[in-house]
Formats: C-alpha cells, sequence, structure tokens
C-alpha cells in the first residue's frame, strides 16, 4: 500500500484516535454517552506521552455527532441546542463575561461558520455598558462578539485582531468558532467539536497562523468548530487504501500529492453551514443565560 505520509488529514481528535486505532491508553482517558439522543465521545488527553501518540494537545475534546442539521426536524435541533450548551458551559460555568470570535472569510461558504455563527449571538456588552437596567431584563451574561476577517483581507495577523479586543474587553472567556476539516465526508457538517486547546486560524485548510489559546491571550479559551471539508488526498488515500491498489504505488504516490492542494465540500454547503452556525449560535446563547 502507498506509505500514508501526512495525507490522512483531520481537526478532529475522534478521528484521530480513530485512525491509529487506539483503545484503552494511560495517558488518554475516553468514554461516549448518549445525550438527548445523540451520540458524543468525551476524550481527555492527560499528559505529554498521550499527546504524543494522539498528535493533539492536551486538554479536553468532546466530540457530538449530531447529524445534518439541515434535514432535522425543529424538535431534534432544539434537543441539540440543549445537549450541545451544557457541555460548551462546563468549561467555564462561572463566566461572566464571554468574547467570541468568528475566525473564517465570510465571502468563501465552507468557510464563512465562525461570522455567521456570530451574526446569531445576542450581544449584551454594550446593552451593559449603557443601559444596565435592560441588560438586567435580558436574563444574559456578558457577550461581546468579533469576525476579524482573514489576513488577506485586512493585512493584519488574526492573532493581533484577537489580541487586542481581549486586552480592551477583558472577558472571562474567549469562545473561538472555526471551520475545521474531517477525514470522513459522513462528518462534514454533522459533527461539533468543543475543546479547551484553543486553535490555528486556517488550520483545517493547512494554512496554520498562530495559534489563539489560554497561553498565547491569557485567558481560558474553548474552541468550538464543524467540519466543512475533506482534503482530498485523505479521500484518495482512503480509497486506495481500501482497494488494497499498493502495487501502483510510485504513479498513486503522484496523485497523492497532486491532490493536496485541493478540498472537498458538500453540494448543500451553503444550507449546511447556515443551519451548523444556527445551531452554534442557538447553543452558546443558551450556554450563557442567566
Amino acid at each position: 500500500m502507498v506509505e500514508n505520509k501526512g495525507y490522512i488529514r483531520t481537526d478532529l481528535a475522534s478521528e484521530m484516535r480513530e485512525t491509529k486505532g487506539l483503545g484503552e491508553h494511560s495517558g488518554i482517558d475516553y468514554r461516549e454517552e448518549n445525550v438527548n439522543g445523540f451520540e458524543f465521545q468525551y476524550m481527555e488527553i492527560k499528559n505529554e506521552e498521550g499527546a504524543r501518540v494522539l498528535g493533539k494537545d492536551i486538554g479536553r475534546y468532546i466530540t457530538a455527532h449530531t447529524g445534518r442539521v439541515w434535514l432535522m426536524s425543529e424538535n431534534e435541533k432544539e434537543n441539540a441546542v440543549q445537549a450541545l450548551a451544557k457541555d460548551i458551559a462546563s468549561f467555564m460555568p462561572k463566566a461572566e463575561s464571554v468574547l467570541t470570535i468568528g475566525l473564517g472569510n465570510r465571502e468563501i461558504t465552507a468557510d464563512a461558520l465562525g461570522p455567521k455563527t456570530v451574526d446569531g449571538l445576542l450581544v449584551t456588552r454594550h446593552v451593559k455598558q449603557y443601559k444596565p437596567e435592560l441588560f438586567e431584563s435580558i436574563g444574559q451574561k456578558e457577550m461581546a462578539a468579533l469576525c476579524p476577517g482573514v489576513v488577506g483581507q485586512t493585512g493584519i495577523e488574526t492573532f493581533e485582531l484577537v489580541e487586542g479586543a481581549v486586552k480592551k474587553v477583558k472577558p472571562d472567556l474567549v469562545i473561538v468558532i472555526d471551520a475545521l476539516a474531517a477525514r470522513s465526508v459522513d462528518r462534514l457538517a454533522a459533527t461539533v467539536q468543543i475543546s479547551d486547546t484553543g486553535i490555528a486560524p486556517g488550520s483545517g485548510i493547512g494554512n496554520k497562523r498562530v495559534k489563539i489559546d489560554s497561553m498565547s491571550l491569557g485567558v481560558p479559551v474553548i474552541a468550538v468548530g464543524v467540519p466543512t471539508v475533506v482534503d482530498s488526498a485523505t479521500l484518495v488515500y482512503d480509497a486506495l487504501e481500501r482497494a488494497d491498489m499498493g502495487e501502483c504505488a510510485g504513479m498513486l504516490e503522484g496523485v497523492l500529492e497532486n491532490s493536496r492542494s485541493f478540498f472537498v465540500s458538500l453540494k448543500e454547503s451553503d444550507i449546511a453551514v447556515n443551519e451548523s452556525a444556527r445551531l452554534l449560535a442557538d447553543a452558546i446563547n443558551l450556554a450563557f443565560r442567566i
């Protein structure tokens, strides 16, 4: 078989675990749970050995298999929102002020998850500042939001904009929303990952910038993402692996190398991203309701 030279790319900790065929490991706690009818996978990488084996940073990872949201009934969506909200709040239940960052390029459908999520948030920081009596009646914790765009649009590194906002707003918690890459097309717009390890903008397409995390910002950071693309090299590699086509490895490796520059998204990407963003926005709003 063609050797895997980084052809398998995924941002999902649960897929990394499956890809590596990991069972029980002393450096990794893992369990599955049915929450409101959805499969949730809870993983904690506890030490450097666990991080090395899995290829992910030390921290907590929650993977929610919500299914394709745009095909759900309103009742199913509400169940998913409640389940996600509970887990988002579990990372820092005592946070009184939250800054949510919507990463990505609004002009590219598969990359617009962050900005579209921010569009659905109930922002209240300005209300608390100028109309405190109205803020008290809203029943929502202090929420601010920012869509920093991408460096190709602004000429400014995303981290610099986020760092500036954090210094000014001084939130208890930062939530970063971004589109991710998955290994399996079945995960596209059908999975939500929540973690406390931060995120590097552009990592889903292999274009990593300065990482946004608790160490770089000095405040707790939750990263929330939905996979919207699959690396085409990953798709090709999976097909070759299933077909056991190792006898023409040289030629096939050329195909894999050429596939590194392409990404595949759903044909329903527009509605899938819109509904995924709505799901995340509703969950974040609920998580920080008083």
